[in-house]
């Protein structure tokens, strides 16, 4: 009998089990091969579909039949070869499970052990026809992993490999050649990025004479071996073309796949995704997070789908992806999630901002690091003007690589990048320090929360003061960045009240910056806005380093008491030692608090029993902890863009606009401004998400504030 695994959407073609294995076979091996485990991929591949062979299967198949497990029988096979690789083919359709207790799990539970007890009670293996494959010959040693944890991970990528491979199998079978593929390879993109930065080797000013030092140095430590390093540049110090220079020789000169760019924040990986591109070319590079989509329907242009396509896979040769991204599938247990992961091995992955490591995650986010480059042959690259103390964590679960400076000057560069003097300020009242900013015509002032924006802010001449705050829309903040550049440029007054928004990525130039104390990163990071560009003396570009009459905010605190220690006897922010002392002394007052999931713990011992809790660990591990929701405001163009929404329906390239026209909330503003009614849901807009909504009552957004929280006092506040 002829058993088929698929069947062409025309109905016309069918695809063989046996053609179905050989091919994904052949792509799991190759896949896995990276991290020399192209046996384990071969065979989870040939055995992960074994359970088609049946007239259950064929019957759903082919008539449209009931749902059949197909995957307990060829993890049954599969299990008497490898345990690790029948726990990824028990999975590839529903998720890695939990895999549980051999001895405790009943046939009832749903465990790795428990579906493996059903699958033998009611002898899913025997009702197999003959698949037409041979498994091959394997002995039941476990690959070479020296913890529990290092097995989670390596089972994870094995089962990156299948499902990438059964996607892909299938996806050839159905829909022909879709344009995947097709880049440039690194010695290419290397000889782009050299001709790119000619133009530099003759610098005209002592700052990009500074910088071409730091690019040459980063260009020639390519050659060394792979591992684990960190680049601490100073701010202004053009680290972002000098690690990917690092990452293209790196890569070029071990034979490496791909470069993976990890930025924290949305707010800044647009503007890095795109100086990389004008780099490399459009081709080549993938932005993915969050707040981007691309078009797969038909009729979208080729590069189009192109890009959707790496979006599941991260085949494209340089991707700029979100932390949140990166470490929450690197815990998930989902084939859409996993999917991309096989292709971080053998690559150079760049931590950019590393300091801003969610510290309730520091712990799990470091093991996962320091996975790659110990169990998959990755180089891991911590980039940062302030780094942070991880080597010990780093030791811990990278104990073969250690780490290494790429730019070990870093004293002496603190000193030749210094431009700016700090003053410490004490506390001071709002009417102080709106006084103090009043004096001044261009002023920056980061505050540690929206509602002290707002406070400082309405206590500020209305002529040349500017508010920014995460609540206004993208497209306004960028608006009143253009506007704040211009004022800064031709010396008009400029008085800006921000949140941290302003601090990373964005590329301002004050002579003076006031900063609410807060970590001690987030004090350079705000002093990198001042006297940017070393066009004034040192000497007079002071950054005045604050506190407030009211308590920091619950989430700054801990944050705040380091950098008070750390700043204790008039230690300079800025210095390297102090920066130390700051990291020490965070990590010193949050304790064991670095795995707030106990995630680590639950790979290493299990969960009540429950060994390799795969599923439970992705259920509770999520780098932001506060669900948000988004609101649409249908402010100028966002209001066009809304209606075509509701009467329209929504595309990709819609709610890509939509983007620069949304704000996010946590859930409890969220909910407030449904109670208030001021919020159309899915329940009147059949094309928006449960999690997002449209701002109906447009007196709860200023231009000046952005949206209100408070919808019961919003109308009066901004009448």
């Amino acid at each position: 009998m002829e058993y088929y695994a698929h069947v062409s959407n025309d109905g016309l073609r069918y695809q063989t089990v046996a053609e179905h294995l050989k091919g994904t076979a052949s792509l799991c091996r190759a896949f896995a091969a990276v991290f020399d485990a192209g046996e384990y991929g071969e065979l989870a591949g040939l055995a992960h579909d074994m359970g088609k062979c049946t007239e259950g299967f064929q019957n759903r198949l082919l008539h449209d039949g009931p749902k059949v497990d197909h995957a307990t029988a060829g993890a049954l096979c599969c299990d008497k070869l490898n345990f690790f690789a029948a726990v990824c083919v028990a999975g590839h359709h529903t998720g890695l499970p939990d895999v549980g207790n051999q001895k405790m799990d009943a046939s009832s539970d749903s465990t790795f052990f428990g579906k493996m007890k059903r699958g033998t009670e009611q002898h899913y293996l025997e009702q197999c026809g003959e698949s037409g494959v041979v498994l091959p010959p394997m002995s039941r040693s476990v690959p070479p992993v020296k913890s529990n944890l290092q097995a989670s991970f390596w089972i994870r990528m094995l089962y990156s490999c299948l499902v990438d491979a059964d996607f892909l199998d299938t996806e050839v079978f159905m829909d022909g050649d879709r344009g995947r593929g097709g880049y440039d390879d690194m010695g290419t993109l290397l000889a782009r990025l050299e001709a790119y930065i000619a133009p530099w080797r003759n610098p005209k000013t002592e700052l990009n004479r500074l910088r071409c030092e730091i690019l040459n140095t980063c260009m020639e430590a390519g050659s060394k071996p792979k591992g684990v390093y960190t680049l601490t540049v100073p701010t202004g110090g053009g680290k972002t073309v000098a690690s990917l220079a690092f990452a293209l020789r790196h890569a070029a000169a071990h034979g490496m796949q791909r470069v993976i760019y990890v930025i924290p924040y949305t707010s800044i990986i647009e503007q890095n995704a795109q100086v990389f591109r004008d780099i490399l070319g459009e081709g080549n590079v993938l932005e993915h997070h969050a707040n981007i989509s691309f078009d797969l329907s038909d009729g979208a242009p080729p590069e189009e789908v192109r890009r959707a396509l790496a979006t599941e896979n991260w085949d494209m040769p340089v991707v700029v992806t979100t932390a949140v991204q990166l470490f929450e599938s690197l815990y998930a247990n989902r084939s859409s999630k996993c999917r991309k992961l096989h292709n971080l091995a053998n690559s150079v992955i760049i931590f950019d901002e590393a300091q801003m490591l969610p510290l309730p995650h520091l712990r799990p986010c470091v093991a996962a690091m320091a996975s790659l480059a110990e169990q998959f042959h990755s180089t891991v690259v911590l980039c940062t003007a302030t780094q942070p103390s991880l080597d010990d964590l780093l030791r811990t679960y990278a104990p073969s690589c250690p780490v290494t400076e790429l730019c070990p000057q870093t004293a002496e560069l603190h000193d030749r990048f210094r431009r700016v003097k700090f003053r410490q300020a004490g506390t001071l009242t709002d009417e102080a320090l709106a006084e103090q900013l009043s004096g001044q015509e261009q002023v920056l002032c980061i505050v540690n929360s929206r509602k002290a924006a707002q406070t400082v802010f309405v206590r500020l001449p209305k002529e040349g003061s500017i508010h920014l705050s995460t609540l206004m829309v993208p497209a306004q903040r960028q608006a009143l960045l253009n506007e704040i550049r211009r004022r800064l440029k031709e010396g008009l007054p400029c008085r800006v009240v921000s949140t941290s928004l302003i601090e990373a990525g964005v590329d301002v130039d004050f002579p003076a910056v006031y900063r609410e104390l807060a970590g001690l990163d987030s004090v350079l990071q705000a002093a990198g806005r001042c006297n940017r560009e070393g066009k004034r003396p040192a000497e007079e570009s002071i950054v005045s380093v604050f506190e407030r009459t009211e308590l920091p905010p619950l989430l700054f605190r801990t944050a705040v008491g380091a950098a008070r220690e750390a700043l204790a006897g008039e230690r300079d922010p800025g210095a390297p030692e102090t920066m130390d002392r700051y990291f020490r002394s965070l990590r010193d007052l949050t304790g064991d608090a670095i795995d707030k999931q106990h995630v680590v713990e639950s790979f290493e011992k299990g969960i009540a029993g429950c060994g390799l809790p795969f599923r439970t660990v992705a259920e509770k591990f999520h780098l932001i902890d506060q669900n948000t929701y988004t609101v649409y405001i249908p402010f100028e163009e966002g209001k066009a863009l809304l209606n075509q929404l509701q009467t329209q329906g929504g595309t990709r390239e819609l709610y890509r606009k939509l983007g620069r026209y949304a704000v996010s909330v946590y859930e409890q503003h969220f909910q407030a401004l449904y109670v208030a009614g001021a919020l159309l849901t899915a329940k009147e807009v059949s094309a928006l998400d449960p999690d997002s909504a449209i701002l109906s009552d447009m007196d709860l957004y200023d231009e000046t504030m952005g949206l209100s929280l408070e919808p019961e006092t919003g109308k009066a506040k901004f009448a």
